[in-house]
């Protein structure tokens, strides 16, 4: 069943038992297996593959909404498998979810409202997101991590399996645990994304400042900023640029930032 007011580019597939409602917007090449229902305000950019029981566009699960006109806006190439829901956003936020490009996101996971998804990311099985929750490039959730609202979680995260995680957690990490806290560098993931052994060598180093030589945040950061100035006077771009990204994302955390 699609809608009159629904756009359909060249190439979608539609499977049967499917339903696409008013305001939905398919790219070039989109496959609805079947059974999946899609609600506007909605746009998918080109060839994302949705499976069966999807439920994707629907109102957010908050008390506080009233019908307000809020959306959701994926990217292009995502994988959406059996089950997944995606709320559209609220006007107490900026009124929109969004999901980038090229992401896995396996059987029943949850993306609430006002969610940010990067690119490349995978969310396994049953990963649940509360609202507001912001996950950069290349983060890997492990099945079952449940993240509270508000919460944001840095490009190149891996988190084990269920983890909870209560806090901000910054680039580049491994967590795991209820609550999460950081063990150390997700080395093997930075690795395989060409990152050579002097770009490690110096995340390490600012990790040790972080999480293991007993300083208090504020000392921390400030070791830090030094430690980015010795690399801006050595003109080591990939370095300076891993290490401002790990400092603007503490200096933008409201929540605070998981610890060991």
């Amino acid at each position: 069943m699609v809608d009159p007011g629904a756009v359909l580019h060249p190439g979608v597939r539609i499977g049967p038992f499917c339903q696409v409602g008013a305001g939905v917007e398919l790219g070039e090449g989109c496959d609805l297996l079947s059974h999946v229902v899609l609600e506007g305000p909605t746009t998918l950019g080109p060839d994302n593959v949705i499976h069966p029981f999807a439920s994707i566009g629907g109102p957010p699960q908050d008390k506080k909404y009233r019908g307000e006109v809020t959306r959701l806006v994926i990217g292009q190439g995502n994988r959406f498998r059996e089950g997944v829901t995606i709320n559209r956003g609220t006007v107490q936020d900026e009124g929109l979810t969004a999901v980038g490009n090229d992401n896995w996101v396996m059987a029943y996971v949850h993306i609430a409202h006002d969610c940010r998804i990067g690119n490349h990311c995978v969310l396994a099985n049953s990963v649940n997101l509360a609202g507001h929750v912001q996950v950069g490039d290349w983060a890997v959730l492990g099945g079952y991590t449940g993240v509270h609202q508000y919460c944001r979680i840095g490009a190149h995260v891996m988190a084990g399996i269920a983890s909870v995680v209560v806090k901000d957690v910054p680039p580049f990490l491994m967590i795991s645990g209820n609550a999460a806290k950081a063990f150390g560098l997700n080395l093997e993931g930075l690795r395989r994304r060409g990152f050579d052994k002097h770009r490690l060598q110096s995340l390490q180093r600012a990790y040790r400042t972080l999480y293991r030589e007993g300083h208090t945040l504020e000392e921390a950061r400030e070791r830090l900023s030094a430690q980015l100035r010795e690399l801006e006077e050595a003109l080591d771009a990939d370095c300076v640029a891993d290490l401002s990204a790990t400092l603007a994302f503490i200096a933008q955390s409201g929540r605070g930032i998981v610890r060991p």
